[in-house]
């Protein structure tokens, strides 16, 4: 596979005529701060596949990184449905578009729609542990310690993210605020729960009590 001929912390970003494509695209349809964050997912999920000896696909991981936060935007707010799956939903499109073997466009899809929901990605293949490992780390620091300083430096330094904790809040907010009902039961209740006025979270145990049935 063509990679990079500058890897950033050791790590190389696929270089191939599809990766190439898969960041246009992502250039062009969203945010700087969604294209840099996205760019850290995939070589913070990269280096943390190094560090816990895993073998994956560096193009599928690619893929999933930098196309896990494309349901945000504004042509997905009417959708009905998790911005996860929106963003996976792309993908998939994406990809067949090109041809990329099934197996593969499950694995990213997976990646994709999975990335907000905690404690089950690391058990399945590699590019779906580490896209939410990536996301993890850059929007929770979880395992921060896990990278270096000098690494974390270099990445920051190529893909910078000044306020990031308020603006990727913001980003969310704003692509998720037209469609709260899909909040219930994942972690992004949370946001709107602090940042849109009047959000009532869904309740599981309310849902079965007031069920139609009787019993």
């Amino acid at each position: 596979m063509t990679t990079d001929p500058n890897p950033v912390a050791g790590v190389s970003v696929p270089d191939t005529k599809l990766a190439r494509e898969a960041t246009e695209l992502v250039r062009d349809t969203t945010s700087d701060l969604v294209y840099h964050h996205s760019r850290r997912v995939y070589l913070f999920g990269a280096l943390q596949g190094r560090n816990r000896d895993l073998s994956f696909d560096p193009e599928l991981l690619y893929f999933g990184a930098m196309f896990h936060d494309l349901g945000l935007s504004e042509r997905f707010h009417s959708s009905g449905r998790r911005f996860e799956v929106d963003g996976a939903d792309e993908a998939r499109r994406f990809l067949r578009a090109h041809e990329v073997p099934e197996d593969s466009i499950r694995r990213v899809w997976t990646a994709i729609a999975l990335h907000t929901t905690p404690g089950i990605p690391q058990f399945m293949e590699p590019e779906v542990a580490l896209v939410t490992a990536g996301v993890e780390y850059d929007v929770l620091g979880i395992g921060y310690a896990d990278i270096s300083a000098a690494d974390r430096s270099r990445i920051v330094a190529l893909h910078p993210r000044p306020d990031f904790k308020n603006q990727i809040l913001g980003a969310f907010t704003d692509g998720i605020s037209p469609k709260p009902e899909t909040t219930f039961g994942n972690v992004k209740a949370d946001v709107l729960e602090h940042y849109v006025p009047g959000f009532e979270r869904g309740d599981f145990v309310r849902t079965i009590l007031d069920s139609p049935w009787s019993e």
